[in-house]
């Protein structure tokens, strides 16, 4: 089918109230899905207070403060007002983000009306658990999970990494890799800038060791900051910049006292602040890609980080960067000790992360969903043809 016959209601948990690497690819996908011609319509959440703009038509589903959380909401209802605006739409595929409340009522209003489903995955939401001692509940956040996925017709991750644990865990049969591109017109070596240093206190040849993305315990901010005392300990001279904020800025902050804290920036801000250090950091298991990881190294930056399925699709050990078991704080601090006595080798590994990141075009990247949707209504069309030959007669 062309794309322009495609009609698209897409649901996510957050679209655009709190900015993350999640949100972001899905506004740029559908930007893309826009420019071919299709219609979209998205369903989320939302709040007086966006972070930024949304792309394409948003209609707000009924949510509430997660608790302990109230920065995210969660999505509670698919309303008659919500369900009314669905009829009228009348969309041909439905595309599901976050296995919340109202994305598990979608998948249901979908299967009735004989709509197929695609789901994305960008966050592996049984490992936040043990951040707040919750693995008990890890096999019922699983099975509910596997339910939710297998209703679907396919599912779309953004690593082969994830993928491989999606298939091990009987998720799905149907999963394709939808990755992640990169602006490289935001960033790229060129942002590096000696003055952005010198206004935060740091010299030309001090090493700095970079954290970006949300403050918050599931991003590994414990193992981040014991590998910086591990490293210490061992006479490594560096610095932290930290970027980003969240719930747990506090106590970053009270674990890495010196730590230089930007709070959270955006466009050129961003990428000059990210630019401007010498090493990425990143020990965090939760992520299913690593958006943070890509744009470090497309800004030219060796990146440490945990053998984890948001690192091993884009670092390769000793390449462009190194790869620590998840947890082993001696090894980080080994690799934080190595370059910072060895300058050439991170300029050797960030020059290898910067072609890597050349590849990762974001149109030819989304063109993977475009056709996964395509694909996956001509497969319901053909099962409808089977079930009613006479629906195919003139």
């Amino acid at each position: 089918m062309k794309p322009e016959e495609l009609r698209i209601a897409l649901f996510s948990g957050n679209y655009n109230y709190v900015r993350d690497g999640a949100n972001q690819a899905l506004n740029r996908l559908v930007g893309y899905l826009l420019r071919q011609g299709a219609q979209v319509r998205v369903y989320s959440p939302t709040t007086d207070t966006p972070a930024f703009d949304p792309t394409g038509e948003l209609v707000s589903v009924p949510s509430v403060p997660i608790p302990g959380r109230s920065e995210y909401q969660l999505a509670v209802s698919l309303s008659p007002r919500v369900r009314r605006d669905l009829d009228e739409f009348k969309p041909n595929i439905v595309h599901v983000s976050a296995p919340d409340i109202v994305s598990h009522r979608a998948v249901t209003w979908a299967r009735k009306r004989g709509i197929p489903v695609v789901s994305s995955v960008h966050t592996r939401f049984d490992t936040y658990l043990q951040y707040y001692r919750l693995q008990w509940l890890e096999p019922v956040v699983r099975a509910i999970t596997r339910r939710y996925y297998r209703r679907c017709d396919a599912i779309v991750a953004p690593a082969e990494s994830t993928a491989a644990i999606l298939r091990a865990q009987r998720m799905n049969k149907d999963i394709s890799i939808w990755a992640r591109g990169i602006d490289r017109a935001q960033f790229n070596p060129e942002r590096r800038s000696l003055d952005w240093r010198k206004a935060h206190g740091i010299g030309d040849d001090e090493m700095v060791v970079s954290f970006l993305g949300r403050l918050v315990l599931e991003k590994g901010l414990d193992v981040f900051a014991d590998a910086i005392d591990a490293a210490r300990a061992k006479g490594v001279a560096l610095k932290v910049v930290a970027i980003g904020d969240g719930p747990a800025r506090a106590y970053f902050a009270d674990r890495l006292p010196d730590a230089i804290f930007t709070g959270q920036l955006t466009g050129e801000e961003l990428a000059t602040a990210l630019a401007s250090t010498d090493v990425f950091f990143n020990p965090s298991i939760t992520e299913t890609f690593g958006n943070v990881t890509l744009e470090a190294m497309a800004s030219g930056l060796p990146v440490i980080a945990a053998v984890a399925t948001g690192a091993t699709s884009l670092v390769k050990d000793d390449v462009t960067g190194k790869l620590s078991d998840p947890g082993d704080i001696d090894c980080f601090a080994d690799s934080l000790a190595e370059y910072q006595r060895d300058p050439a080798l991170r300029a050797r590994h960030g020059a290898a992360g910067l072609e890597f990141a050349k590849t990762m075009d974001w149109d030819a990247i989304n063109s993977v969903v475009l056709h996964v949707y395509e694909r996956v209504i001509e497969r319901q069309r053909r099962l409808n043809r089977r079930q009613d030959p006479q629906a195919s007669r003139p």
